[in-house]
């Protein structure tokens, strides 16, 4: 779980130091770029929930489907 957190830490570091870059190369790109991208992510946040409410219909389905096997393998197998 820790790792996790550090990866992710390291790739909040590696977008702010590429947004820096496009900042120093090309100035009005860059501040385009941050104000579009909140835009951007409302805008594709019912998407993400639509994602995630598929996900779960999918992993319902999956274990309605295994059920029988699940019951026919008994209490004893992992």
């Amino acid at each position: 779980m820790a790792s996790s957190a550090l990866i992710e830490g390291r790739r909040a570091v590696a977008k702010f130091l590429l947004w820096l870059i496009l900042l120093v190369l090309c100035w009005p790109l860059a501040l385009l770029a941050l104000v579009l991208y909140p835009v951007v992510w409302l805008l594709l946040l019912p998407f993400r929930l639509l994602g995630i409410a598929v996900g779960g219909v999918l992993a319902f389905v999956k274990a309605v489907i295994f059920l029988p096997a699940r019951l026919v393998r008994g209490p004893g197998a992992a």
